[in-house]
């Protein structure tokens, strides 16, 4: 019984397996933190993968429940030892007019596993939502998503709107989702693009780090 396999049982979306070695893990006195460790590197590894279509989204989208279920059994455990401190906080949500939410959930969730307060708004999210929530909780990053050319001005509108109420550089914004270009956030004037979700949690997570 190792943390190895439980990696594999991750990778493979197998969620039942994966909560089980979980548990026998944690009842043999492993380290929660080293438990999370590695799973969050079998996650970027399944995250390079998708970037490369090696694999595709339901496989992902399986790895990330399965790590959402052991995540879930370890995260009470961190906060008995004041272990996993929030990093960071941040409000994602996919733009008004748009109802794609796959790519956005699966970096929610592995933010949510590398200790990001996450707080989604969902679909069909209004510009003005992005900033009272942002507001609300204290984040200090705002992630937009769009998967369709036609909402992709409701990015805009929100930083039009931080800008109108004297609050842009409170916030740093990301943009993401398909018709995203790194051209169209220079435009809008978004802080950083993600090209895609399986490198956006990583990306989001060096830009805490370089500018919380």
């Amino acid at each position: 019984m190792s943390v190895e396999n439980l990696c594999k049982a991750v990778e493979k979306g197998d969620q039942e397996e994966s909560k089980r070695l979980a548990r026998e893990l944690i009842d043999q006195g492993s380290d929660p933190l080293e438990i999370i460790s590695a799973l969050t590197g079998i996650m970027g590894q399944i995250g390079e993968k998708f970037a490369r279509l090696e694999i595709f989204l339901p496989e992902m989208m399986m790895s990330g429940e399965a790590m959402s279920g052991v995540i879930q059994i370890i995260t009470p455990l961190l906060k008995e030892k004041g272990s996993g401190e929030s990093k960071g906080k941040i409000v994602l949500g996919t733009v008004k007019g748009d109802l794609h939410e796959i790519g956005k959930n699966i970096v929610k969730l592995m933010l949510e596993s590398n200790f990001y307060e996450v707080k989604d708004l969902g679909v069909d999210a209004d510009p003005v939502a992005f900033i009272k929530e942002a507001e609300a909780m204290g984040a200090t990053v705002i992630g937009a998503s769009s998967l369709m050319s036609t909402t992709l001005p409701h990015q805009k509108e929100i930083i039009d709107i931080l800008k109108d109420q004297g609050l842009r550089d409170k916030y740093k914004i990301i943009i993401g989702g398909a018709p995203t270009t790194k051209e169209w956030a220079e435009e809008i004037g978004a802080d950083l693009y993600c090209p895609n979700a399986g490198s956006a949690p990583a990306m989001i997570a060096d830009f805490f780090k370089e500018n919380t």
